[in-house]
This record gives C-alpha cells, sequence and structure tokens, in this order.
C-alpha cells in the first residue's frame, strides 16, 4: 500500500485511537489500583488499630500497656515497614507511649481526625521513607474517668510500590497484546469496509475490458449514488461519442460527392493541362486519406469505456487467410504463434483494420518471413508483429506518425501504420516500433488486461 491508500489512512488512523484509547486506559486502570490498593491496606491498618485499642490498658502507676502485641513479624524487625504507636492525646499527661519495636527508638506522629472516626494519610517513617498510616481516637476508663488515646498503625508505602510494579508488569504485555488483537481486528473491518470499493474497481475493469455494459445497482446504500452518477456518465458519454461517430460518418459521407467531382475534372482536364490535372488529383487524393484516418479516429474513440473485446487469434487467421491470397502473399512462410485466451480490447472492426494495415505492411516488405506471436502475462496483453524486411530506420519510424511516407517504390497512401496506431491508443493500447531480430520491422501491441 502506498502513502495515498484510503486503507492504510484509516489502519493508521485507527492505531492511532486505539493506542491512545489504551494509554489513556493504561493510566486511568493504575490510577484506580493505587486508590483501590491505598483502600484495602488503609483498612487492613484500621483493623489492627481497632485490635490494639481493644486491649490497650493503664497500669496502677497510670502507664499504658499491651498485653499482647499484634502477631505481624514486621512489627518485631527494626524498620521492618509496619509499625504502630499509642500515645495520650495532647494536653494529657502521664506515662510514655506505646509503640512497636520496628519504630526502634523513633516515633510516629498522628493523622489529624474528628473524635471517634479513623483517619488515614501520610506520615514521615523512621527511616525517612513514606508511610500510609491510620490514626484512630479511643478514650478508656481509669481510675472513675477516661484517657483520650490516639493509635497509630502505619506500613511503609515501598512495599506497596512492589505491589505497584506487580500490576504494571502485568497490565504493560496486557494492553500490549489488546492493541494487536484490537489493529488486526480494526484492519478486517476496514477491509471489509472497503470491500464495496475493490468490487466497483473489478466492474470498471470489466466495463473497460467491454465483458460489462453498466454497472450492476447491488452495492450498499452508501455507494448506490456513486454507482448511480458513473452509470449516468456512462449513457452521457455513450451518447455523445454516439454523436460523433455520426458526425464523422456524416462528414465523411458529404466530403465523398466533392472529391468525386475534383477527380473527375481531374481527369477531364487531364488532355488540356496535365500539370493541373495532376496537381488536382493529388490534392484530392490528401483529402481522402486525411478523411480516412479521421474516420479511423472517429471509430477508435467511439468504444469510450465500453469496448468489446474481441479474440485475436480468429481475425488474425481470416486476414492472414486473405493476405495469402494477394501478391507475394503465397510465397511468404507465415508464423502464427498467438494464445487462444487472447483478446483484444475493441470491436472486430478494430482489431481487423489494425492487423489489416500492419499484416499489409509486413507482406509487402518481407523477403521470406513474417511471425507473429502474442498472449498474456503479468496483467498485460501483448501482439508482436515482425518481418525479415529491410526495416526502418529512427527518422523513418518517427515520420509514420504523420503519415509520410518512407518509400515511395512501394504501394500505398503511407496512413496504414499511423491508422493502426490510432485506433491502437483509441481503445487503449500502446503501440512501438523498432526492428526485429529477423531484420526487418518489429511492431508491439501492449494493453492492460482486466484481471
Amino acid at each position: 500500500m502506498n502513502s495515498g491508500s484510503l486503507r492504510l489512512r484509516l489502519g493508521l488512523a485507527a492505531a492511532g485511537l486505539i493506542a491512545l484509547a489504551l494509554a489513556l486506559a493504561g493510566v486511568g486502570l493504575t490510577l484506580i489500583f493505587d486508590r483501590v490498593l491505598d483502600a484495602r491496606t488503609a483498612d487492613g491498618l484500621d483493623r489492627t488499630a481497632k485490635l490494639i485499642a481493644g486491649q490497650v490498658a493503664l497500669a496502677p502507676d497510670g502507664a499504658l500497656t499491651l498485653p499482647r502485641e499484634p502477631p505481624d513479624s514486621r512489627f518485631s524487625a527494626p524498620y521492618g515497614g509496619l509499625y504502630w504507636q499509642v500515645q495520650r492525646q495532647i494536653g494529657q499527661a502521664g506515662g510514655t507511649a506505646l509503640r512497636s519495636r520496628s519504630l526502634w527508638d523513633r516515633s510516629l506522629g498522628t493523622v489529624p481526625n474528628a473524635a471517634g472516626e479513623p483517619a488515614v494519610g501520610d506520615l514521615a517513617g523512621p527511616d525517612g521513607g513514606r508511610l500510609i498510616a491510620v490514626t484512630r481516637r479511643v478514650s478508656i476508663p481509669a481510675n472513675g474517668a477516661t484517657v483520650a488515646l490516639a493509635v497509630t498503625v502505619a506500613e511503609d508505602r515501598r512495599d506497596l510500590a512492589e505491589s505497584r510494579a506487580t500490576f504494571l508488569r502485568l497490565l504493560v504485555p496486557s494492553l500490549g497484546a489488546l492493541f494487536v488483537a484490537l489493529t488486526l481486528a480494526m484492519s478486517l473491518f476496514v477491509r471489509r469496509a472497503l470491500s464495496p470499493f475493490r468490487t466497483l474497481r473489478a466492474d470498471l475493469a470489466a466495463i473497460h475490458a467491454g465483458t460489462r455494459a453498466r454497472l450492476p445497482e447491488t452495492f450498499p446504500e452508501e455507494v448506490r449514488p456513486l454507482v448511480a452518477d458513473l452509470n449516468r456518465l456512462l449513457d452521457a458519454q455513450e451518447r455523445d461519442l454516439e454523436r460523433a461517430r455520426t458526425g464523422a460518418g456524416d462528414m465523411a459521407h458529404g466530403l465523398k460527392t466533392p472529391l468525386a467531382v475534383l477527380d473527375a475534372l481531374a481527369r477531364r482536364t487531364e488532355g488540356r493541362d496535365p500539370a493541373l490535372a495532376a496537381e488536382i488529383a493529388e490534392q484530392a487524393q490528401a483529402m481522402g486519406r486525411q478523411v480516412e484516418r479521421t474516420l479511423a479516429r472517429a471509430r477508435a474513440s467511439a468504444g469510450g469505456l465500453r469496448r468489446k473485446a474481441c479474440p485475436v487469434a480468429p481475425a488474425l487467421e481470416k486476414i492472414v487467410g486473405a493476405l495469402k491470397r494477394l501478391p507475394e502473399g503465397e510465397a511468404l512462410r507465415w508464423e502464427i504463434a498467438v494464445a487462444d485466451g487472447l483478446a483484444f480490447p475493441g470491436d472486430e472492426g478494430d482489431l481487423t483494420e489494425i492487423l489489416g494495415n500492419l499484416l499489409d505492411n509486413a507482406r509487402k516488405w518481407a523477403h521470406r518471413r513474417i511471425r507473429v506471436s502474442g498472449g498474456a502475462e503479468a496483467g498485460e496483453g501483448r501482439l508482436v508483429l515482425e518481418d525479415d524486411g529491410p526495416g526502418m530506420s529512427e527518422a523513418a519510424i518517427a515520420g509514420i506518425a504523420r503519415g509520410r511516407r518512407w518509400d515511395e517504390t512501394r504501394p500505398g497512401t503511407g496512413f496504414g501504420i499511423a491508422i493502426a496506431r490510432d485506433l491502437a491508443e483509441g481503445v487503449g493500447a500502446r503501440m512501438r516500433l523498432g526492428r526485429s531480430e529477423l531484420g526487418g520491422l518489429r511492431v508491439e501491441v501492449d494493453w492492460p488486461v482486466a484481471v
């Protein structure tokens, strides 16, 4: 696919949007995971704070005591990543605070909160790290009074970072696999969505090849207006070409009488003024050749898009059979090697005139041998005509396009090959002239073949 491909553009746009959507989804999932992880961690810390608050008591001397510490071993290891602390609230004297062995000789702060409600926040850790902490404020009875306590439990966020890294290690490949799957699915979707245009292209190629006259109306609703416009364009072109062909025919028919009159005048004045008669005859013949070429061009353009494909082999066989009966035709060796399925993108009249002009020219100049080969390959049809005559120079080949004769010793108007070229180009074929390996002229006619 090239850079102008609609499928490539849609595919790249879809891939970019999918990548953007997955990137945003990845960021959103990471934020959600962080929120959920913090909430679950805070919930676990709050349960530990409740356990500690339910066990803390005051000794007779007013000191805080905790009969049984939480069972997690990280509370016992210095800077183990899990910490607890119980202390009197500000403004209440007596006793030192209780704290886990993991705090060693450090203490925790408290998270500000309303009475009776646990508070969640971040605190500075004993080793300089960041902690997620929960502070629960409770009151316990003591000698007929109550003592307000703040129970704080915290966990090092570095432990949470490991869980987050594990989540990302699973998330990134999953999003990558999802990107590949969605891109492939979108590629198939784009291909399916553009399939009507591939069908339209094939139908247009069939019209070019002459196997179809109009586009079918079985396309999806979104494509039908385009198909209808193309069919209207085909109809309008057919009408215009028919009018042009009719006009050219009328013009040629209208010129026949004046040309016949000029020819009669030339014969009548031949005895009295031979020079004038020769000049009139020459000009009349020149006008006749121009009319003939104009008609050929009109026929070549009349096919338009709706050309009919004509089998090459049968037409070639008829023409060769007729040429063999002409002077010097029977003495030549005709080598014909044309594939049976080869079809020319024009009607039988166009093909007959092209082959007739080219083969008649070869018959006039060949010494002993004429070779015709043809076939279809790589989406292109090809027909090659060669002879073993004297051939033509590059200057003579250039003059063919203008209808100039390169040798006046042989009969002919000089327009045969030029007319063949006009007809070939009129149906979308290319005609090239060169020197054959047989020694004479090589004429190669190529045309696209609908696949």
